[in-house]
């Protein structure tokens, strides 16, 4: 009996924590972590923030966990593009490309810290979400350096310069500005952005044939 209880008290725990990381999310997508409060987390999630501390113990602590949940959505995603059939390193890039614009778009991406903010250090000592970053930047740097020797990227650019490129998509302003605008579906400004991300802003072949 006392087991089913102790299993019960750990699912119980699960959601709520579930839950927490998620509102999270959502706020620090939507305000940033500077912006962002406690309070508010504690608010949405419908507890008192004293009960929100016994889960996570500090500000800095919650939004490192939620940082780290996205990138294990990520590093899940690496691993399927990457035990396709004949994975393409470009079309793989792109694909993980589109679902953190996708996760952006519905509010669920926390947004990149600033170099200078109290986050970004925080996170260089969070050794969860630094593992997580280094692997997923080493899977997709082989990507990168795949897709060059194919001639899909060009080859003069620094690896660690196209990842940046890469990563600037998940926080790009213009995709919220593009969803406010509210003319265009969200398969429009996925497609638009991967157009110009990966092929410039120049007719395609189609078009100028057509």
């Amino acid at each position: 009996m006392d087991s089913v209880k102790t299993r019960l008290k750990e699912q119980v725990k699960a959601l709520r924590t579930e839950a927490i990381m998620e509102a999270a999310n959502k706020l620090l997508a939507e305000k940033g972590y500077e912006s962002m409060t406690m309070d508010e987390v504690a608010e949405r999630v419908g507890m008192s923030k004293a009960s929100l501390y016994k889960f996570f113990p500090s500000k800095e602590d919650l939004a490192a966990q939620a940082m780290v949940k996205v990138l294990d959505q990520a590093l899940a995603l690496i691993d399927d593009l990457r035990d396709g059939p004949e994975p393409n390193p470009l079309q793989c890039l792109r694909e993980l490309t589109r679902w953190a614009m996708q996760t952006k778009l519905d509010g669920e991406m926390p947004s990149l810290p600033a170099q200078n903010s109290s986050l970004s250090a925080s996170l260089m000592a969070h050794e969860p979400y630094v593992e997580r970053l280094l692997s997923m930047s080493l899977k997709l740097g082989v990507w990168v350096a795949q897709a060059q020797s194919a001639g899909q990227i060009d080859p003069e650019l620094p690896t660690d310069f196209v990842l940046y490129q890469l990563y600037a998509r998940s926080c790009d302003p213009v995709l919220g500005v593009m969803k406010e605008d509210g003319r265009y579906s969200r398969e429009q400004i996925l497609d638009w952005m991967l157009q110009v991300q990966f092929e410039g802003l120049a007719p395609t072949l189609k078009r100028s044939t057509s």
